[in-house]
């Protein structure tokens, strides 16, 4: 396997590891849950997906032949919350993660170094994949930490739960000498 192939295989698992992430948030989330903000600055969770979506389906449609930034995005109105319902929220969540994977899956190692554009900007293939990256994660992010302030006690850890480090160490460990 060559270097771009297996980057292209690692950064795909990348992002199903953060939509998961956001999945079992969004899971622990009720209806009421999903529009709660902190303050009028803030955004609530349904505002967050609306966004996240928004700007998949505007830098993953045309990737390659296309600013990243579509004429017909109004990144402004992803910041309002339009979203009625969490049955909503998924859908268009799916939508920007469909967007998402589907173009990934289409590109090759020798897409890897070619140049596309984000607001005229000038990036490699290699630079907008990370640069999605880090964004979708910091908003994902979000998701979880305003998912733990609402669900508090009731909140299911997505990783090791707090105090819990020890035994799971111990529970890979026993899986992996057992192969």
């Amino acid at each position: 396997m060559s270097l771009g192939n297996e980057y292209l295989k690692v950064v795909q698992e990348g992002f199903k590891s953060v939509k998961s992430l956001g999945d079992k948030a969004i899971s622990q989330l009720s209806e009421n849950d999903i529009h709660w903000i902190v303050n009028k600055e803030s955004n609530s969770v349904a505002v967050i997906v609306k966004h996240l979506s928004g700007n998949m389906v505007s830098r993953w449609s045309d990737f390659l032949t296309t600013d990243g930034e579509k004429p017909d995005r109004n990144r402004d109105q992803e910041f309002i919350n339009t979203i009625l319902s969490k049955h909503e929220l998924i859908t268009i969540w799916e939508i920007g993660w469909n967007r998402l994977f589907a173009t990934l899956s289409d590109l090759g190692e020798q897409d890897l170094l070619k140049t596309v554009y984000i607001r005229g900007e000038a990036h490699t293939v290699l630079e907008a994949i990370e640069r999605q990256m880090a964004h979708i994660a910091y908003h994902i992010g979000q998701i979880v930490y305003i998912g733990k302030q609402l669900k508090n006690e009731e909140w299911e850890s997505l990783s090791i739960p707090k105090g819990k480090s020890e035994e799971y160490l111990q529970q890979i460990l026993e899986k992996n000498s057992s192969k």
